[in-house]
C-alpha cells in the first residue's frame, strides 16, 4: 500500500530538519504525533527511513532514497491535483465560440481577448457565422458558445442579456445630418437607409426597420448585394444612411461617422449557452458577466 501524502511531507520536513522537535513546531504539530506519524509510514514501506537515538535523527540509505525521490514526485501529485480543479472550474479545456460578423468588430473580441488572458489552461477558437446558424450550433454542440446581435429564436440553449446599445446610424462624414449630435428618426427616414438582407438576421433587421414603421412617408430601404459589403460605396458617397448600433462608432471606415437615432430602443448582444451546462459553460458566462459590468456595457 502506498504511504498516505501527508506522512510523506511530514517526513520530508523531518529530513530537512534531522530533529523532530524543530520538525514538529515547523509543522505545527505535538512531536509524539510526529513520530507516531513516521513508526506508521516506516510500517507502510516495510524498512526503516530513520536512525534515531537522544541526541540524533539519521536517514538510513532508503531514507535518504525517499528524501531525494519524493519531492518531484509529490510536485507532480500536485500538478495533477491542480489540473483536476481547473478543468472542474472550467478553466481548461477548448472552447469554441461562434458570433455574428456584426459583434465582430468589438465585443467578440473582448470577451475572447478576456478568456484567454485569465485562463492560460483555456484554448479559445472563435469563428464567425451567420447569426441564424448560431443557436442551433450551440444547442447540437458544433460550438460550445455564440454571441449574436439580439435574441434570436432556438431550442437548446439559454440566452444571457450581454449588452445594450444605444441605436444610431452610420452615414458620411460630410453628409447634412453628421453636422447633429443626434439624429431624429423622421430626419433619418427622409434618406434611403442601408439594411442587410433580412435572411442575415432577421430579428435585428425588423428590429431596425421598425424604428421607420411611423415616419411618413414611408421610408426606403436599400440591401446590398453583397450581404457583408466591405466598400460601402453608396454610405462614402452620402447617398444612403446604415442603422446600426453605437459598437459601430469604435471600427468606423475612413469617410464614415456614427451618429445616435434621438429616442430609439437600444439593440442588444446575448451569449448563447447549452441549456445543460458544463463547468466550461459557467466560466464563460462568469467571465462574460464580470466583462460586461467592467465595460458598462449593462446598466447598473
Amino acid at each position: 500500500m502506498a504511504p498516505d501524502t501527508v506522512s510523506l511531507r511530514y517526513f520530508l520536513v523531518l529530513a530537512q530538519e534531522l530533529n523532530f522537535t524543530r520538525a514538529a513546531a515547523r509543522i505545527g504539530i505535538a512531536q509524539p504525533a510526529l513520530s507516531a506519524r513516521m513508526r506508521r509510514l516506516e510500517a507502510e514501506l516495510g524498512t526503516a527511513l530513520l536512525v534515531r537515538n537522544t541526541r540524533s535523527v539519521v536517514l538510513t540509505t532508503a531514507g535518504a532514497a525517499l528524501a531525494e525521490s519524493a519531492p518531484p514526485a509529490l510536485a507532480a501529485l500536485d500538478r495533477a491535483w491542480d489540473t483536476a480543479r481547473s478543468a472542474a472550474a472550467g478553466e481548461l479545456g477548448t472552447l469554441r465560440i461562434g458570433y455574428s460578423l456584426s459583434a465582430g468588430a468589438e465585443t467578440a473580441p473582448a470577451l475572447v481577448d478576456r478568456l484567454i488572458r485569465g485562463n492560460s489552461g483555456l484554448e479559445v477558437g472563435a469563428v464567425p457565422m451567420a447569426t441564424p446558424e448560431i443557436s442551433p450550433a450551440v444547442a447540437d454542440g458544433r460550438i460550445d458558445a455564440g454571441i449574436t446581435r439580439g435574441e434570436q429564436p432556438g431550442r437548446g440553449v439559454r440566452r444571457f442579456l450581454l449588452r445594450r446599445m444605444r441605436v444610431g446610424v452610420q452615414l458620411a462624414q460630410h453628409h447634412p445630418l453628421a453636422e447633429h449630435p443626434e439624429i431624429e428618426i423622421a430626419d433619418a427616414a427622409a434618406y434611403p437607409l442601408r439594411l442587410p438582407d433580412r435572411a442575415a438576421n432577421p430579428v435585428i433587421h425588423d428590429q431596425l426597420s421598425a424604428l421607420f414603421r411611423d415616419t411618413r412617408p414611408h421610408p426606403r430601404f436599400h440591401t446590398p448585394a453583397v450581404s457583408f459589403d466591405m466598400s460601402q460605396r453608396d454610405l462614402r458617397d452620402g447617398v444612403t444612411l446604415a442603422p446600426a448600433g453605437e459598437a459601430a462608432a469604435t471600427a468606423q471606415p475612413a469617410g464614415l461617422t456614427w451618429r445616435p437615432l434621438r429616442g430609439a430602443p437600444s439593440l442588444t448582444i446575448h451569449l448563447v449557452l447549452p441549456r445543460e451546462q458544463s463547468p466550461l459553460h459557467r466560466r464563460i458566462r462568469a467571465v462574460a458577466k464580470a466583462l460586461a459590468h467592467e465595460l458598462h456595457w449593462l446598466p447598473d
